[in-house]
């Protein structure tokens, strides 16, 4: 009876939880679960452990954290778990070309984008700011370039009008969990995945999301300021400027509507939004949430607006 298959998975947040369980469900021996160290979390800024360390120490699985894979005391460690296979869902560390060469089916990474768009750090998000009609898992192959290494297997999925960068995130995060486990039962299986080359043109890079991005500018089309809205739900929020006051905006669908007012200006209120003028069309705006406060509906601002002053 042959050895079960060696794997080490490598990842830290909540998005790999869905992969790190298809592993350990895989009928392969979990080894070693590799995730970033612990970081400063909540208002008391106590040190936290990620989603990933602390669902393998609940299943008992060896969880190692190293600053960095660079080292040579890194690498010697990692290579005395004697992995086949090392899967790398979000794990936030670079894997130097020592390391991708260890383990002897090389390294698989879960991405949440049909490569060649959207390789690096945030394509869930720049997916939908750039209006994409569809996304996707791709499992790759991975090699010393930034998400350039030849893919495994690929699902699909269309983005739809409502989907923010959380209801899409956890979509992607499923879908990938699937496609790897589809990898791993082949594998397992004694099956050798066909890796197709990623394809030379299309090639787009999904930068890291800054806070700053989220500033809405008003001058700005109304439909873009919509797919803003969406993608930085849950993080970082889109905020702006309205009615001299510095809110955040939690859901907003863009209109028709020409706008005939300045860019910012107020054109209209009701319990079925706040509608803003933009640099082409109208934003209305559904949800919202005043400095300090909670998400409230556009109905309740306007209440608040309205009540008299207390005395």
């Amino acid at each position: 009876m042959s050895s079960p298959l060696r794997l080490v998975f490598a990842g830290t947040p909540e998005f790999a939880l869905p992969s790190l369980q298809a592993c350990l469900a895989s009928g392969a021996q979990v080894v070693a679960v590799y995730t970033q160290p612990d970081r400063p979390a909540g208002r008391g800024r106590q040190l936290a452990a990620s989603p990933v360390k602390q669902a393998a120490l609940a299943v008992g699985v060896v969880v190692e954290q190293p600053q960095t894979l660079r080292d040579a005391e890194a690498r010697a460690r990692l290579a005395a778990h004697a992995p086949d296979l090392m899967v790398v869902v979000a794990y936030g560390l670079i894997l130097p070309r020592a390391v991708l060469a260890l383990p002897r089916l090389g390294c698989w990474n879960v991405h949440a984008s049909l490569l060649p768009r959207w390789r690096g750090a945030a394509p869930i998000q720049r997916a939908i700011l750039a209006g994409d009609a569809q996304t996707g898992v791709d499992l790759m192959q991975m090699e010393a370039g930034l998400d350039t290494g030849p893919v495994l297997l690929e699902a699909r999925t269309p983005i739809d009008a409502g989907d923010t960068g959380g209801s899409l995130h956890d979509r992607l995060a499923t879908l990938g969990a699937q496609v790897l486990d589809e990898a791993l039962t082949r594998v397992l299986r004694g099956e050798t995945l066909p890796a197709r080359p990623q394809a030379e043109g299309g090639v787009t890079y999904a930068h890291k999301l800054d806070k700053a991005e989220a500033r809405l500018d008003w001058q700005a089309p109304a439909a873009a300021l919509a797919r803003a809205v969406r993608a930085f739900d849950p993080w970082p929020v889109a905020e702006a400027q309205l009615d001299g006051e510095r809110v955040r905006i939690w859901q907003a669908q863009a209109l028709p509507t020409p706008a005939t007012a300045p860019p910012g200006s107020i054109v209209a209120a009701s319990a079925e939004g706040i509608d803003v003028a933009t640099g082409e069309g109208i934003l209305r705006i559904g949800a919202l949430q005043r400095e300090g406060g909670r998400r409230i509906s556009a109905r309740d601002w306007l209440n608040a607006r309205r009540a008299p002053p207390a005395p």
